[in-house]
C-alpha cells in the first residue's frame, strides 16, 4: 500500500471515527437527556421529540441542500468528504439508536457536560482530517473561509441562534442545559482542532545568548534559532533566542537561563501543531549534530 492511500486511509478512518464519537455523545446523553445540540441535528431532534422520526434519517434529508452548497464553494474534494461524514454519521446515529434506552445517566447537568464532550471530540477529529457532518458545518467552514473565525466559535453562535428560538418549545431549564451543552461541544472541537499536546515556544534575550543557546541544545536536545536584534532604548544590538520546546522541559529551560542570566528577558507562550525534526520527525542527537556541521564546515 502507498503513502499516499494509506494516508487517504487513515483520513477516512478518522472522519469515521468522528461521526462514531458524536453518534455516541447524542444517543447516550444528549437524546436521553432531552437535550438539544443546534444546527439540523438540533432542528432533527425537536422533531423526534415531537413526532419520533429517527434522528439520523432527518439529519441525511435535511442535509441535501447543504451538500450543494459545500459543492459550490469548497470543490469536489470537501463535497465528497461532506457527503462521507453526513452519510457515516447519520448511518451511525441511526444504528446507534437503540442505546437511548440505557439512560446512562440521569443527571441532566451531566447529560450536558458529557453529551457536549463526545460531540466536541467527535467533531474536532472530523474537522481535523479536513470534513464535516454537514448542517451547519458547512456554513461555520464558509464563515472561517471569508472571516477567519474559529470553526468551533462559528458554529456555536449559529446553533445557539437556533436553541434560543426554539427554546420556547421546551423548560427553561432544558434550553439553558442545551446551551451549556453546545459551548462544551465548541470548546472541545476547537481544543481538538489545534491539539491537544501544546508545546511552549520561547524568545529569550540575554546577553548570554551562546551559552544559554549551547546548554538548551546539549542538555535537552532541541534547536535553538538566533534572532538578531536591537535594544530598543539603547539601540544596541543584542541576540534573540527561539526554541519551542516540550511542557516539562520549561522548568529545565527557566533553570539554564537563570543561571547564566538572571537577568534576561524571557517570553513563554503556548503553541500547538508543532512538526518537524524533534517534534513529528526523529532529529539526531546533539552530539551527532555537531560532528555533523564541523565535517562540513
Amino acid at each position: 500500500m502507498s503513502r499516499k492511500v494509506l494516508r487517504l486511509f487513515l483520513r477516512l478512518c478518522l472522519i469515521v471515527v468522528g461521526c462514531f464519537i458524536t453518534a455516541m455523545g447524542f444517543n447516550l446523553f444528549l437524546i436521553p437527556g432531552h437535550l438539544l445540540t443546534g444546527g439540523i441535528s438540533g432542528i432533527s431532534m425537536i422533531v423526534y421529540y415531537i413526532l419520533h422520526i429517527p434522528v439520523g434519517v432527518q439529519n441525511m434529508v435535511y442535509n441535501l441542500p447543504i451538500l450543494y452548497l459545500a459543492y459550490r464553494i469548497f470543490g469536489r474534494r470537501y463535497f465528497c468528504d461532506t457527503i462521507l461524514g453526513t452519510v457515516a454519521f447519520s448511518f451511525i446515529l441511526d444504528v446507534t439508536a437503540f442505546v437511548i434506552d440505557w439512560h446512562v445517566c440521569a443527571n441532566p447537568i451531566l447529560n450536558a457536560v458529557f453529551g457536549g464532550v463526545l460531540s466536541g471530540i467527535g467533531f474536532g477529529l472530523v474537522f481535523r482530517a479536513n470534513a464535516n457532518t454537514g448542517g451547519l458545518d458547512v456554513l461555520g467552514a464558509v464563515i472561517k473561509k471569508y472571516y477567519s473565525v474559529d470553526l468551533g466559535t462559528a458554529v456555536a453562535v449559529l446553533n445557539f441562534a437556533i436553541v434560543s428560538a426554539s427554546a420556547f418549545m421546551f423548560e427553561l431549564e432544558e434550553a439553558l442545559l442545551s446551551i451549556a451543552g453546545i459551548y462544551v461541544t465548541a470548546e472541545l472541537t476547537n481544543r481538538v482542532v489545534a491539539g491537544f499536546n501544546r508545546e511552549k515556544s520561547i524568545f529569550i534575550i540575554s546577553q548570554k545568548a551562546g551559552q544559554i543557546c549551547e546548554e538548551i541544545m546539549s542538555e535537552l536536545n532541541r534547536g535553538v534559532t538566533f534572532i538578531n536584534g536591537r535594544g530598543g532604548m539603547s539601540g544596541q544590538a543584542c541576540d534573540v533566542l527561539f526554541t519551542v520546546v516540550r511542557l516539562t522541559q520549561v522548568a529545565q529551560v527557566k533553570a539554564i537561563v537563570d543561571h547564566y542570566d538572571p537577568q534576561a528577558f524571557m517570553i513563554i507562550s503556548d503553541t500547538s501543531e508543532v512538526s518537524g525534526r524533534g517534534f513529528t520527525i526523529e532529529c539526531e542527537s546533539y552530539e551527532e549534530a555537531r560532528k555533523r556541521w564541523s565535517h562540513k564546515a
